[in-house]
């Protein structure tokens, strides 16, 4: 796995430093359906690619409204409706957007339930054509109000088996860096196409590792950064309240590697031997400056007695003097056992 330092060196620049500010990278607008938009001045802005819409949330509202006392049938009745009209609009917004010459995509919104059933669901609601990006957004993992990532493993298999490819990721900057450390835990969710939600202008010392050396999109304006007087990032026919996304590409590149749907490679992991030894060679070169502390794993190369913190490593040159600082996650501590 490449190194937090490298990284951080290796795409200094446009890919993770402010990207939307060249007019060369593609810009993709995503929406649910009360954000108020008019599609015919976004196709006017050459830099957007695409439009990605809402399509299901969860499992579908019960049909038929037969059970329960008249407020629940009521409300029944009044859920089913706006599930109505939501795919109608669903339907009619993708229509116009391919017309206009937009690439179009639908995610779905992922509840606790069933997760082959809400594969279903989404299928059956979006619809998606072969050149329709399909997502899974999870919203966080906290509250409980949206789907787990072993549910979520499943919806994105299942996807697959219906559709024969993969959905792109969406995740907020804990649960990707989460899924980073998660890689063995969750191999399908790490390796899927990441659409990051980040809302700062420079992402290249916060962006999380794993399988990722970068997004396939990056949300960097919503409402939660975006008012009448500041944002990021503004597009004629949206209000304060769309999501705004960048891909570090040109708009005909993007549009030649829409809707995704593959893997992204996975990365061999060091074993905590092959660790060991690679932070013996270094120590033989001398030089090794070493803080923090955590996860302590015994080390027999060592002298009895010694212990090092390994956060991650930056090697330049010839003549290693690798400086491994606190701030890169995660930090391991090794314990020599070696009697002398």
């Amino acid at each position: 796995m490449i190194s937090a330092c490298a990284f951080a060196a290796a795409h200094a620049g446009t890919e993770f430093d402010k990207p939307w500010a060249s007019d060369t990278r593609a810009l993709v607008l995503d929406a649910y359906e009360f954000n108020e938009i008019d599609l015919k001045a976004i196709a006017s802005n050459k830099q957007v690619a695409a439009f990605i819409n809402k399509g299901s949330d969860g499992l579908p509202p019960e049909y038929g409204c037969k059970s329960g006392d008249e407020a629940q049938i009521a409300l029944c009745k009044k859920e089913w409706r706006l599930y109505a009209v939501s795919k109608e609009l669903f339907h009619t917004r993708r229509a116009l957007a391919k017309s206009l010459g937009l690439k179009w995509g639908a995610y779905h919104l992922g509840r606790p339930g069933n997760p082959i059933d809400q594969a279903n669901h989404f299928i059956d609601f979006a619809e998606p054509a072969p050149d329709d990006l399909i997502a899974i957004d999870i919203e966080d993992l906290q509250s409980g109000k949206y789907i787990s990532l072993a549910d979520a493993e499943e919806f994105s298999r299942h996807i697959y088996r219906r559709l024969g490819r993969y959905p792109v990721l969406y995740v907020n900057d804990d649960t990707a860096k989460h899924l980073g450390w998660k890689t063995e835990e969750y191999p399908l969710l790490s390796r899927l196409p990441l659409w990051y939600a980040r809302y700062k202008p420079e992402i290249a010392k916060s962006f999380p590792k794993g399988n990722w050396d970068s997004y396939a999109l990056w949300q960097f304006a919503s409402h939660l950064n975006c008012n009448k007087r500041a944002c990021p990032h503004r597009i004629e026919g949206t209000g304060t309240d769309i999501d705004i996304n960048v891909a570090n590409m040109s708009v005909a590149e993007l549009k030649k590697v829409w809707p995704f749907g593959g893997l992204v490679p996975a990365k061999k992991l060091r074993s905590d031997e092959e660790f060991s030894k690679m932070l013996v060679a270094l120590l033989q070169t001398g030089g090794i400056k070493l803080y923090a502390s955590a996860v302590s794993l015994e080390m027999p190369q060592l002298p009895k007695g010694a212990e090092v913190a390994l956060a991650g490593s930056c090697f330049t040159g010839v003549g290693i003097d690798p400086i491994v600082t606190a701030s890169i996650a995660p930090v391991r501590k090794y314990r020599g056992q070696r009697e002398d």
